[in-house]
């Protein structure tokens, strides 16, 4: 087991709701510390940056209005496995498919509006952490 680092996001449909800290106590009982944090607002532009890779799928343009609807909070995760380990705590994208106690089972409206988002690699996991994070904000 090698110890990573991962990306989180809380959406805007969990910070909406007032989840955040509901959401980070289960990612804190599966063994994962958060590393980093801040809560900001996505332009329309940042959003679009984050998820260039999906610019050429159906469902781009409306992932991007919902990322930058409202407020969301980016994290660093650390822990052993923490990429593998931070999907299994999410939960399926689906949530009506996702295990039960998973974030997205208990807390997904749609699977649009699914809470969370975490990185799925450990290439992407560098990318998207120095999206948001600098060297010196990641404090372990």
């Amino acid at each position: 087991m090698a110890v990573q680092q991962t990306l989180s996001i809380l959406k805007p449909d969990a910070t909406r709701r007032n989840l955040t800290g509901r959401i980070n106590a289960l990612i804190e009982a599966s063994g994962l510390r958060i590393v980093a944090q801040k809560r900001l607002l996505l332009a329309r532009a940042q959003a679009e940056a984050f998820y260039a890779e999906h610019r050429e799928r159906p469902f781009f343009a409306s992932l991007c209005a919902t990322m930058s609807e409202g407020p969301v909070v980016v994290q660093v995760l650390e822990g052993e496995d923490a990429i593998p380990r931070y999907r299994t705590v999410m939960g399926a994208t689906n949530p009506t498919v996702a295990d039960p106690g998973t974030i997205r089972r208990e807390f997904a409206e749609s699977i649009e509006a699914n809470s969370v988002h975490g990185s799925d690699s450990l290439a992407t996991a560098n990318r998207e952490i120095a999206f948001f994070f600098s060297q010196t904000e990641l404090v372990g």
